[in-house]
């Protein structure tokens, strides 16, 4: 390996524009394009099998990579198609059906033995990339691909045969599982392909560096010096370990890059963020074009409109700037525009020329050393932009031992309060460049990110979300990732379980995958579902009473038969249909069992309103507490499929942590036997141990964190009317942020701006990570402090006190079971949330102001003791001790020390029940 290659180092250096046909690539290395089939570098078989699938190519990107791959040569491609598995296959499979590329490999008994490994991100991509193999490896010679998903289950890695397998299909983390029992699995490799190289590197940074160690190891041990050894790297963005990659494990390799804002990346294009006003645009450009020092500058500046080119070009001339403009009004000065371009820059003298966007195409620069943004670009505008510093790229290169500096080309952003609409994309892109960004793009993107989760208001909550505790990529996910009190009120649940969440028995009917399923609560004393369901089956047996629907309308009840029972269905979806076609299909949901399918119309049967009376008993239930290993967002089918077996139509104990809409979270799901000669119970197996064992599952200790977090807000977004008064957009200060006792109130933003949508703005890579800061700023923006409340109680009332001093404004809302006190207080704002143990006379109820803390009397609606305060605990109400001695002798509870000590440790709660402290464990 050239091991001293620079990135830096282009001695083809070329950065093409196809103008009509709208293409830019960039190479390291000058390569002529074959864009015909029939001239591509292809065997003549695969290409027969290409045109029998009607494949349509090669596409202007494989024109270029095709050829240095089909060759054995180190390859790195990106481009806005960079995850289609076509950018090296067709060529990979023509160098490996040349055979006598392989003869200086040793061999054992006469067979020589090499691999091709191909490295995908994730499950489901390799198998993609496999059955891809399989199609078109057909038409080489056999090359047996194997797929090898492994996980943590030791034995199934010892028990993979890959002898006599010339390519494997893997991810980073299956590889190195296998490469503990196949340890010379390097030493035979070849062909190292790494597909969605940006995900790889993003997903599994160490595993991917292990993998190249090893390989490059195995090369250097190996002596492999006539037998091939190439690395192909394919993906849609450029990422900061590409650089690594490039300078230490491949030789000279050919750069294919056609994405533009991609190219900008690996050019070293310097991204400068400038934060102003809008008034105050003219005087930063003023600054920016205060030519101090000697190398010489061409300059663009952007505008977005004809009058604001002409406002820029005036102001520079007044400011003895000198500059050249045009746009659309004045091309037929186009000509002579090129011609001073050039001309001053022979010439020496710096340059500036003021322009609209309409005219870059025209114009055709592409050696200009800054672009000023002056006017805040779209995600395709600023790509376009860009390319006019395209000679620029790759500003310095090693000659010999001596650097040479050339100018590094720059790119200024004017930031505004203006720029929301397209904040959020550049903030991607700024954050790969690793350039400085201002945090007032952050609060831009911030109010983005809020006028877009304000958008997706009414949409289900995220898949997820609520599965994993977190979403990779929120920007890009169509579903809300807050709560909608409307929508998410408890359905289908009980109202004894929604009042006192605990263990119940479940009854898994469909499962949609190894820690989602859809079910039914039920009832052991009295189980209303059954007496229905048998009076239903009773009902449709009577051949009379089976009564086919005329008008199907959507949203409606009806019955359906399914083998020998019969079940209340609902239409959510009817299909189009022909005028003249009586039957048709529509899409059904089993209403008390979850699942959905697809019906012809003429089996929905009618249901009389006597058996919709019982509400819909489909719940959904999540497991918490597990996720798939590897980084993976989808669970193996293998593993979903042994759960499937296990728990479909068993009656299991679980324990609801969690309640929100239609799912309840379970943790921990166990399936108990009851042996009823003995008198006793057996946990047989518990689900989430269950997953575990199949080595495809991982522990998520965050998972409940994540959805008490979510379910905090709830509250919080109920009364966040009660604020409305103190509540304005500076309310919290930077020393709220980290307190622990912090509850967040989004609200909505008023901002809504379409979004240009472009390959940069939205990918799987950008996930947490790139708008975490963005994401923080959001939750940030306003916060709430919970006080510390203290409570005492004679037979009629119950006194409470808030701790909070020099209080401004403050409100208190009564009802039956509830009281929301909320205040403000030095710039900081307060809400005590209190759902009451027992009733109140809300109308009697009072609350005052006095020094250093607010005091609520609550008049009981019956006299007596309670036990406890609240409903559920909260860390920060506690009983008042000081006026233990004024309720001793009213208390019905014996004063001793057992029971003082249960006072004090339960705080809110005098009584309580060890289960709630913690979480059970699985077993």
């Amino acid at each position: 390996l050239n091991t001293a290659f620079v990135i830096s180092v282009t001695c083809f250096q070329n950065f093409q524009n196809l103008s009509e046909a709208g293409n830019f690539v960039f190479l390291s290395n000058k390569i002529e394009p074959l864009s015909v089939l029939e001239t591509a570098p292809l065997f003549d078989e695969l290409k027969k099998e290409l045109t029998r699938k009607k494949f349509v190519g090669p596409n202007f990107t494989e024109s270029y990579c095709w050829p240095p791959i089909a060759r054995g040569c180190d390859v790195v491609t990106i481009s806005y198609h960079g995850n289609d598995p076509f950018l090296y296959i067709p060529p990979i499979l023509t160098f490996l059906h040349l055979e006598s590329c392989y003869k200086a490999l040793p061999n054992k008994n006469g067979v020589r033995i090499y691999y091709t490994l191909i490295l995908c991100p994730g499950r489901k991509k390799a198998q993609l990339v496999f059955e891809l193999l399989k199609t078109y490896g057909r038409c080489s010679r056999q090359l047996h691909p194997m797929l090898v998903i492994l996980g943590q289950n030791k034995a199934a890695a010892q028990s993979v045969k890959i002898q006599g397998c010339e390519v494997i299909v893997t991810t980073p983390y299956s590889l190195l599982r296998l490469f503990e029992h196949h340890n010379l699995l390097f030493c035979r490799l070849c062909h190292l392909v790494l597909d969605e190289t940006e995900l790889l590197f993003s997903d599994a940074t160490e595993q991917m560096f292990t993998i190249l160690d090893c390989y490059k190891k195995a090369v250097i041990t190996e002596k492999r010096e006539y037998s091939p050894h190439q690395i192909i790297a394919v993906g849609t963005r450029w990422n900061k370990h590409m650089t690594h990659l490039i300078k230490e494990f491949m030789n000279d390799p050919y750069i294919v890059i056609t994405a533009m804002e991609e190219a900008s990346i690996y050019g070293n294009v310097e991204q400068v963020v400038q934060p102003c006003t809008n008034s105050e645009r003219t005087a930063v450009l003023l600054k920016i074009l205060d030519f101090t020092h000697n190398n010489l500058q061409k300059v663009l500046v952007f505008t977005n409109s004809v009058n604001e080119a002409e406002m820029v070009h005036k102001a520079l001339k007044s400011n003895s700037i000198c500059s050249l403009k045009i746009h659309k009004e004045s091309e037929s000065n186009l000509k002579f525009i090129l011609e001073q371009w050039t001309k001053q820059c022979i010439s020496g003298s710096h340059v500036v020329l003021v322009l609209t966007d309409d005219c870059m195409q025209s114009l055709g620069i592409t050696d200009a050393t800054c672009v000023v943004h002056f006017s805040f670009p779209s995600p395709r505008i600023f790509s376009q932009r860009l390319h006019s510093l395209s000679d620029n790229f790759c500003s310095v290169k090693k000659v010999s031992s001596v650097d040479h500096e050339y100018t590094k080309a720059r790119s200024v952003i004017l930031l505004t309060e203006n720029s929301a609409c397209h904040a959020l994309a550049i903030l991607h892109y700024l954050q790969r460049a690793e350039a400085e960004i201002p945090p007032k793009l952050f609060d831009l993107t911030a109010k983005m990110l809020e006028a877009e989760e304000d958008k997706k208001f009414s949409r289900p909550l995220c898949a997820y979300l609520k599965t994993f505790g977190v979403c990779k990529n929120r920007t890009a996910c169509p579903d809300r990732h807050r709560v909608n009190l409307q929508i998410d009120v408890p359905q289908n649940i009980p109202d004894k379980i929604i009042k006192v969440p605990g263990c119940v028995t479940i009854l898994p009917l469909h499962v949609v995958n190894a820690t989602n399923y859809f079910g039914r609560i039920v009832d052991k004393q009295k189980d209303q579902y059954e007496i229905l369901a048998e009076e239903i089956n009773e009902y449709f047996k009577k051949s009379s009473n089976r009564i086919s629907v005329k008008n199907v309308e959507k949203l409606a009840f009806y019955g359906l038969c399914e083998k020998t029972l019969f079940h209340r269905v609902q239409v959510v979806e009817i299909s189009p249909k022909e005028e003249d076609n009586l039957f048709f299909s529509v899409k059904i949901k089993y209403v008390d069992e979850g699942r959905t399918s697809q019906v012809q119309n003429y089996k929905l049967l009618h249901l009389p309103a006597k058996f919709q009376c019982l509400p819909p008993q489909a719940v959904e239930f999540v497991v918490c507490r597990v996720k798939p290993i590897d980084n993976e967002v989808e669970w193996n089918p293998e593993v979903t499929h042994h759960i499937h077996h296990k728990i479909k139509g068993k009656l299991h104990e679980a324990k609801i942590v969690h309640i929100l809409g239609n799912t309840a979270w379970v943790d921990p799901m166990v399936r108990v036997t009851r042996i009823s000669d003995l008198k006793m119970s057996v946990n047989e197996y518990n689900v989430r141990s269950e997953i575990l064992s199949t080595g495809l599952g991982a522990d998520n200790p965050e998972h409940i964190t994540q959805v008490q977090k979510l379910c905090g807000h709830m509250a919080v977004l109920d009364h966040a009317k009660n604020l409305e008064p103190f509540i304005n957009k500076d309310t919290a200060g930077p020393e709220n942020g980290s307190n622990p006792q912090n509850m967040s109130i989004q609200g909505n933003s008023t901002e809504n701006c379409n979004s240009s949508k472009t390959t940069f703005e939205n990918h799987p890579c950008d996930g947490v990570a790139q708008t975490k800061k963005a994401e923080e700023a959001t939750l940030h923006q306003r916060k709430c402090l919970y006080p510390e409340v203290k409570w005492f109680q004679n037979e009629e009332t119950v006194t409470v006190k808030i701790k909070i001093a020099n209080v401004t404004d403050y409100k208190c809302e009564f009802s039956k079971e509830k009281v929301v006190f909320s205040a403000r207080s030095e710039d900081k704002l307060y809400l005590a949330d209190m759902d009451l143990h027992q009733y109140i006379l809300a109308e009697k109820s009072t609350c005052v102001i006095k020094d250093k803390e607010a005091i609520i009397v609550l008049v009981k609606e019956k006299k007596g003791t309670w036990h406890k305060f609240l409903k559920n605990k909260n860390p920060h109400v506690s009983f008042d001790f000081g006026h233990w001695e004024d309720c001793e002798d009213e208390s019905p509870l014996p004063v001793g020390t057992e029971e003082l000590y249960g006072a004090a440790a339960g705080t809110e709660e005098l009584i309580d029940s060890s289960e709630d402290s913690g979480t059970e464990s699985d077993e």
